[in-house]
């Protein structure tokens, strides 16, 4: 499903979104009140479920409020997993209970294999998120990727030879830097992190046309729209992958 990149190949960096793209929700916490409801999904079906809820928010013709985006999530994402729409709403509340504080944390089905052939392309790359203030912790404690630490920080602990996963550049997190996708400012403070100029070279790898999409391009950068199942809602004008590990081949081909 890879679509060919606009203009010039020469790609200077790389920003991914975290959630839908290396997090989604523990199934762990999600499976409970679904399994005692008669419905048992698989891996690859909760994952599925999650580009389906962000399809629909995508294609609504208003944008969920802050209050309202997890609610309608949830029941989009549960709808998805076969429930009909008459158990949704109690199921949502339940699975609210199980996830709250532990929302995105479940490594995505590929998606380490898929980081570290991005790595190896050799760009400045980084992650840009609308998160809670976690998301960089739990990027390092699942061991999927990290930010060095600056040596003379005195707000973070040395580094440990613990620390795993794929170093990245910088990680942004909307509730730390106090802006979100899709305002293009979030964008600007990561490539100002990893000294890279604004513009058409710079990818951005999400799975929102609402909010990684249109983001891109309000800050002048390549959108790439992580799209597994095609839900994309408006497709034309941007290209589309399938799975992280496709991003080289569209950086280089």
């Amino acid at each position: 499903m890879a679509s060919t990149l606009s203009g010039d190949n020469g790609v200077s960096a790389i920003l991914l979104d975290a959630g839908g793209v290396l997090l989604f929700p523990e199934p762990d916490r999600v499976l409970p009140p679904l399994r005692a409801a008669g419905f048992s999904p698989d891996l690859a079906t909760l994952e599925r479920a999650h580009y389906q809820a962000m399809a629909i928010q995508d294609a609504a013709a208003l944008p969920p409020t802050q209050d309202t985006w997890w609610r309608e999530y949830l029941l989009t994402y549960i709808a998805s997993c076969g429930v009909p729409e008459e158990q949704c709403e109690a199921l949502a509340v339940q699975v609210d209970h199980g996830v709250r504080g532990y929302s995105w944390a479940h490594v995505g089905i590929g998606a380490i294999d898929g980081l570290r052939a991005v790595a190896a392309l050799g760009l400045p790359m980084g992650v840009v998120s609308n998160s809670d203030g976690t998301v960089e912790s739990d990027l390092r404690r699942l061991g999927i990727c990290y930010a060095p630490e600056a040596p003379d920080d005195p707000r973070v602990p040395p580094a440990t030879p613990e620390i795993t996963g794929v170093p990245v550049g910088v990680v942004i997190d909307s509730a730390v830097v106090g802006v979100a996708k899709p305002d293009p400012a979030i964008f600007y403070i990561a490539l100002n992190a990893l000294h890279v100029p604004p513009g058409g070279t710079v990818l951005h790898v999400g799975d929102s046309l609402r909010y990684d999409v249109a983001g891109a391009l309000a800050a002048g950068l390549q959108p790439v729209h992580l799209d597994p199942y095609g839900f994309c809602p408006e497709p034309a004008g941007h290209p589309h992958i399938r799975s992280l590990a496709d991003l080289p081949l569209l950086v280089t081909g």
